[in-house]
């Protein structure tokens, strides 16, 4: 079957469609709405069940998503260059409950895989001449992958934005390290604040030859290259009986998961694990879209209130069959900090505040289901991200990796932003 095609989420049936490289170099469609397939390639053939590491898998899996690319198995050997363990917890109520580590890139955090797919088939999808600006807003993570993913590529330049105060010192670290080609900047507001400016400023309009694109997960290239390592969960956990827990914030994450299972990807379910931030958990349960402001917690990475994806969701699958295919959960600080506290007493593992959302849930989820099947959590940042949460829940410090110590002292460059457009144009293309 051809690859798909891509449509807005906006458009009437019908309606225009884009090349899969047309919609990576654009980011958002010309109407406002998201890029999604016009259908959903199958798995079935492709493989993905005897692959042995992740790049394969991911090769064989995204192959049918994308028109003919011949360099696709050694550009995604390149991106996906580092490990990602399936690690099965034991004893002390923990058996049965898995955690695939998403968080050994370079910028430890799972944002990592979709992030550096997505510079390099950029690099090679930009026109010879053009110039591409990445606009990117961040609630933490996210910037970081981006800036380390695309950094120094010819004709690309990355502008950040991420809510002062709202990230840890670690990830803030990792988001003002001077790139070549990478701006960073620092908003006064929330993460719901900086997501609004880049929404804008795809409104506005571009001089010839130049292009603005964006990099988080409302990015079909972005998102696209998360499904694997759902398939790969499958993959390493053996059986078609699993449920995967997805720590959730932006959903981008479940909306990768959903697309794999809409390719016939064997899952039990998803939930949706999200912290005080619960208007999708919500809507799960029956309520109104969220549409509300995001509050602070502990998992701040999670802390986003008017959820993109949602309308990307809506649009592959109805209501009903969303709220069948996912469960949601809410978990508090108080909550989150408890399970890291008694998952290291009890095992000796250290998580995160984001992966300690969907350990909760995790628990929470096969209690009430009374089911001895796998579950997998999908943890998405190293717990040295999160030194001083980890130390407050466990009293251990969590050991650092060389690529944070050795941005400690590194140069830097960041400027402080009001929340508004006209604050924002010098750094759009011109």
């Amino acid at each position: 079957m051809p690859a798909p095609r891509y449509v807005s989420t906006r458009a009437a049936a019908g309606g225009p469609t884009a090349s899969f490289d047309a919609a990576l170099l654009a980011g958002l469609a010309p109407d406002g709405g998201l890029y999604v397939p016009t259908h959903v390639p199958t798995l079935h053939g492709t493989g993905w069940d005897t692959a042995d590491a992740l790049p394969d898998l991911a090769a064989r899996t995204l192959a049918p998503w994308l028109p003919a690319v011949p360099e696709l198995g050694a550009l995604l050997a390149d991106a996906l260059n580092f490990p990602v363990p399936l690690v099965a917890l034991q004893g002390n109520g923990w058996d049965g409950v898995h955690v695939l580590e998403l968080f050994y890139g370079p910028t430890l955090s799972f944002k990592d895989v979709g992030a550096r797919a997505m510079a390099r088939l950029m690099a090679r999808a930009l026109p010879p001449g053009e110039t591409l600006t990445i606009l990117a807003a961040t609630s933490g993570d996210t910037g970081s992958a981006v800036a380390d993913g695309f950094a120094g590529r010819d004709g690309i330049r990355v502008v950040l934005l991420y809510p002062r105060g709202q990230v840890s010192e670690v990830q803030e670290r990792q988001l003002v390290a001077a790139r070549d080609g990478v701006q960073a900047l620092a908003v006064d507001g929330t993460f719901d604040d900086c997501q609004r400016l880049v929404k804008a400023a795809f409104a506005e309009p571009l001089p010839d030859g130049r292009r603005l694109s964006s990099a988080n997960s409302i990015n079909v290239g972005r998102l696209l290259p998360q499904t694997t390592y759902h398939a790969w969960a499958v993959r390493q956990v053996g059986r078609d009986d699993a449920t995967v827990v997805v720590p959730s914030g932006n959903l981008g994450n479940l909306t990768a998961g959903l697309l794999s299972a809409l390719g016939g990807l064997p899952v039990a379910g998803f939930v949706a694990a999200h912290n005080a931030n619960r208007g999708f958990a919500d809507f799960l349960g029956g309520g109104d879209a969220p549409s509300g402001a995001s509050v602070r917690t502990a998992s701040n990475a999670m802390d986003v209130g008017a959820p993109s994806n949602l309308e990307r969701l809506r649009w592959l699958v109805p209501d009903a069959d969303l709220r069948m295919r996912v469960e949601g959960a809410t978990v508090t600080d108080a909550e989150t900090l408890e399970t890291m506290r008694e998952l290291h007493r009890a095992t000796g593992y250290l998580a995160d505040p984001h992966t300690a959302v969907g350990l909760t849930a995790a628990r929470r989820h096969r209690a009430a289901h009374g089911t001895d099947a796998p579950v997998v959590v999908l943890a998405t940042a190293h717990p040295a991200k999160f030194p001083e949460a980890v130390l407050t829940a466990t009293g251990v410090t969590p050991p650092e990796p060389d690529r944070l110590a050795a941005l400690r002292d590194g140069p830097t460059r960041v400027e402080a932003l009001p929340a508004t457009l006209d604050a924002l144009r010098p750094f759009l293309p011109r």
